[in-house]
């Protein structure tokens, strides 16, 4: 299926700085509940830490403390080539730019979002060609779909959005999210099955897959299929996109009630969803490389930093460090910070080396402190 691709522009709105008002959000259902496990190999406990050790590739991570704070379910962020951030906020729909110092200040906001569940404004993406562009690109859900859109940064504020890509399948549930560049210069976007399984295993659905689109919204050159943006299926609900030093493009993926998983993805690769959660040592799929019990991840984010892969946990309440291997094996997940934060949505690699690292404590889920949401300075 050749994706619909559209030219109308989004309503570009100015919100109150305190967010949208008028959104009410609805309780979200608890579609991952824990069940008596089969074998299957399961991750390492947080080592011991020694006070003051300053991390690095070896020794654990350490806090450097709290960026900035009061955010309202911060999802998506991506670095302009300044340093400085954009940050997305899944319920409002505003667009923020934060500094590796903590100034706070508003791009603009969405106005045709429609936060529920777990939908909103999602991802952001920086064009690799920025300082020519100015381009800016958002994962959204609206009122019939989940699409990707592009706007301009005029100065300080954005401009008005145009569709890049549309008629994504959306649901109050499993609308992934994660957009990024890859080394290719193509925008990679993932979906989920919005709560319909079959989905994920239909060729012609644009739900349960990662897609591999050009700037404009075309499938990118080199695809399974010419005609489709489709780079990758039988996933559930991805949210998390990494390249490893090698070019090697890592997904995180939400499981149902047993496994979530970390995946190698292979162009053209089924990953097997809903016939096989975890691994199921079926040909016909590719197995996960990792998998934890659901109640100690739900990973979204997924960053690459200092020879390992980072990965942000919801439920978990956690961050895993995974060590990759140079032929691309990965390997010894090992936590830290349980509990200290909360429930992790993002975390991205900064160019300054540390990692930028979102709470999402306000999602409805969660047990907010006065404090959240907040994006917290880690160094690995």
């Amino acid at each position: 299926m050749r994706p619909r691709l559209a030219l109308c522009s989004l309503t570009l709105v100015a919100l109150a700085a305190t967010g949208c008002s008028g959104n009410t959000q609805e309780p979200i259902p608890r579609v991952t509940q824990p069940t008596d496990l089969p074998s299957q190999p399961t991750p390492t406990e947080q080592p011991e830490q020694t006070e003051g050790d300053g991390g690095g590739r070896n020794g654990p991570p350490r806090a450097e403390g709290t960026l900035v704070d009061l955010l309202e379910v911060p999802w998506g962020v991506d670095f302009l080539p300044d340093g400085a951030a954009v940050v997305t906020e899944r319920m409002t729909g505003r667009v923020l730019r934060v500094t590796s110092d903590g100034d706070l200040g508003r791009l603009g906001a969405i106005g045709a979002v429609v936060p529920q569940g777990e939908a909103g404004l999602l991802g952001v993406a920086v064009s690799p060609d920025f300082e020519q562009d100015r381009a800016l690109f958002f994962y959204l859900t609206t009122g019939t779909d989940n699409r990707v859109v592009r706007a301009e940064l005029d100065g300080s504020s954005l401009a008005t959005p145009t569709v890049v890509l549309d008629g994504i399948p959306a649901g109050f549930i499993h609308d992934g999210g994660r957009i990024a560049f890859g080394p290719d210069g193509h925008l990679y976007v993932t979906t989920g099955e919005t709560g319909d399984p079959a989905l994920a295993q239909d060729p012609e659905s644009l739900a349960g897959k990662i897609l591999r689109i050009t700037p404009d919204g075309e499938p990118a050159p080199g695809n399974p299929d010419p005609d489709s943006p489709v780079y990758s299926l039988g996933h559930r609900n991805v949210q998390g996109l990494a390249w490893d030093d090698e070019g090697r493009l890592w997904a995180s993926e939400f499981g149902d009630s047993t496994w979530d998983e970390l995946n190698l993805v292979e162009k053209g690769g089924n990953y097997g969803w809903p016939e096989v959660e975890g691994k199921g040592d079926d040909e016909r799929f590719v197995d996960p490389q990792v998998v934890w019990p659901v109640e100690d991840a739900s990973p979204s984010g997924l960053a690459y930093a200092d020879g390992h892969l980072w990965m942000a946990g919801l439920r978990g309440q956690r961050l895993w460090r995974i060590a990759v291997s140079a032929r691309g094996r990965a390997s010894a997940p090992t936590a830290f910070f349980t509990e200290d934060y909360g429930r992790l949505r993002t975390v991205v690699t900064a160019p300054d080396g540390l990692l930028w690292l979102t709470t999402s404590n306000q999602d409805g889920r969660g047990e907010p402190t006065p404090a959240d949401d907040r994006i917290i300075l880690v160094r690995p």
